[in-house]
């Protein structure tokens, strides 16, 4: 065989041994699709893509989706190839990719089905911090005691990116609140996401703001809880990069951050593979109102 993969961790990631000719193989992208299932993180060790050979590993493995585009730092010469980095030269408003510093899922606030996976190649890394840690969303659900699991399987979650970034400038100014309500939607998810295939998983982020049908603190509290519960070292993997290591994972059941770093030179590239599982819709105003009510 030209590909084998290796467990990281009992319960998630895998190291993927394949060399750069064979990583368009049709052996190679079909196993890749079903290790990203079971391992929902799998690291190519040292591969050292292109932009081109990326948005061709991309295009093999599903369509390729934009969801950035009207982020800064997005580049028009390579639309659909994100630039990571705080290097205001590239990026002169970095607070999007600050957010990354908290737990997420990419594209979670925008109306449409969900990123399937998310391809990140590490082009220039930082002196000190930038490991990115992933935690495996199906797990958390699975080892989640039953009556608890029977306590949130349908709840629903107001998610959005003033939440997200809301770490990174506390309360925002109405003008970058405007802005943020530019980019994406306020979406409406459910906490536990029955896949088409059977499987379960927890959507959870800092994005997260709210449960419906909850006063705002108490549905705060239970996300609090649950996305603590999620990142446990049983549940995660963290990849400490060396540069030209190429990382996909599945954005459907997997939250990550960034370990925060200061250096401007990090620079990583980032893909995205559509999803064609929409689990949620645009939030009503009238349960956006009653999450920010105290009781």
């Amino acid at each position: 065989m030209s590909i084998t993969v290796e467990p990281a961790k009992p319960l998630i990631g895998g190291i993927v041994h394949v060399s750069q000719d064979h990583l368009l193989d049709d052996e190679t992208i079909e196993t890749v699709r079903t290790e990203l299932e079971k391992r929902g993180v799998l690291v190519f060790p040292r591969i050292n893509v292109s932009d081109e050979l990326q948005l061709a590993f991309t295009d093999k493995l599903g369509d390729r989706v934009n969801f950035t585009r009207q982020v800064p730092g997005s580049d028009a010469e390579t639309p659909d190839v994100y630039k990571i980095t705080l290097d205001r030269k590239l990026n002169a408003e970095p607070d999007y990719v600050l957010g990354t510093f908290f737990w997420h899922i990419d594209g979670i606030t925008i109306d449409q089905p969900l990123p399937k996976a998310t391809v990140l190649s590490a082009r220039t890394l930082s002196a000190s911090g930038g490991a990115t840690e992933f935690a495996n969303l199906y797990a958390a659900w699975d080892k989640l005691p039953e009556e608890e699991k029977r306590e949130i399987e349908n709840l629903t979650v107001i998610h959005s990116v003033e939440a997200a970034v809301r770490p990174v400038h506390g309360h925002p100014s109405e003008e970058r609140r405007a802005r943020y309500k530019a980019m994406a939607a306020v979406m409406e998810q459910p906490l536990v996401w029955t896949h088409e295939d059977g499987r379960k998983s927890l959507l959870l982020g800092t994005h997260a703001d709210g449960i419906v049908g909850m006063p705002g603190p108490h549905g705060r509290a239970l996300l609090t809880s649950l996305q603590q519960w999620a990142a446990q070292p049983d549940f995660v993997y963290t990849h400490k990069w060396s540069e030209g290591d190429l990382v996909i994972w599945n954005n459907q059941g997997v939250m990550h951050r960034v370990v925060p770093y200061t250096d401007e030179g990090r620079v990583m590239h980032r893909t995205t593979i559509a999803g064609k599982e929409r689990p949620g819709h645009p939030a009503t105003e009238a349960n956006i109102e009653r999450i920010y009510q105290i009781a």
